[in-house]
């Protein structure tokens, strides 16, 4: 882990502000972009969040649907599933 020398503090609601930098370096927009967060031992790991398929894993283009992302692939795979040409 490379440490950048950039501190910041902590807000009465718990929020941090990520430097322009950073953001600009990991391509993360505003309003755009989500964050997944871990802890491992004492550390807060923040990663930038890509949707990915709940059956397969995959990051292509997906869809979300009931709170979970569906790749066009697995989408197909169902519909044929459904259509009984599996």
């Amino acid at each position: 882990m490379k440490s950048t020398g950039i501190i910041r503090g902590v807000d009465k609601m718990g929020r941090v502000v990520i430097p322009k930098e950073i953001r600009s370096m990991l391509k993360i927009e505003s309003e755009v972009d989500s964050l997944e967060i871990y802890v491992e031992g004492d550390k807060i790991i923040l990663k930038k969040y890509h949707p990915k398929c709940v059956f397969c894993g995959d990051l292509a283009q997906s869809i979300p649907y009931e709170g979970y992302d569906v790749c066009m692939d697995c989408i197909d795979k169902l519909t044929a599933l459904k259509e009984g040409s599996i």
